[in-house]
């Protein structure tokens, strides 16, 4: 079954992507994750969307990942393993009610954004992928970084460790 998102959510995502493209990238983290080093790509907002998404609770937040032209080359021609110097990046907002249409939601507060880079060499040890969880800017702790690629690992190892479809 083939699902087509709501003309009003398209138009809340993309709205917001727009106006968070505008946003100056002095805003950017200038630390790199722990344990990884992963740092927010300047000009990642640019990026060609993959896929929107929606996390129920506890979470309540819509997303949408983004890639680099590596990334999109790649999950456009369906090539796993991803290619090293594929980045990925998931940004993440509360899920709050339209004040117009009241079925709807919209984007509400930014939560995070969420770097994935390829390095096979560099990252060998985690499936050839580093991790980056950022909060208004700046890398969360240590210990949320330890739990990315245990999930990916857990989950979706036969899909290169990506959670991430195109959509349709």
């Amino acid at each position: 079954m083939n699902w087509t998102p709501p003309k009003l959510f398209l138009t809340a995502i993309t709205s917001t992507a727009v106006a968070m493209a505008t946003a100056p990238v002095s805003a950017h983290a200038e630390a790199g994750s722990p344990i990884y080093g992963i740092t927010i790509p300047d000009g990642y907002r640019q990026w060609e969307m993959i896929a929107p998404a929606e996390e129920a609770a506890p979470l309540n937040e819509l997303r949408v990942v983004l890639g680099n032209p590596i990334a999109i080359k790649a999950i456009r021609n369906s090539t796993l393993p991803f290619p090293d110097g594929t980045i990925l990046a998931k940004l993440a907002w509360k899920r709050v009610p339209s004040p117009e249409f009241a079925p709807a939601s919209i984007p509400g507060t930014a939560t995070t954004v969420q770097i994935m880079v390829k390095n096979l060499k560099k990252y060998a040890a985690t499936g050839g992928w580093g991790f980056g969880r950022f909060i208004n800017g700046k890398p969360a702790d240590e210990a949320q970084h330890q739990s990315c690629f245990a999930c990916h690992q857990a989950l979706v190892k036969n899909h290169d460790y990506v959670f991430t479809r195109l959509a349709p």
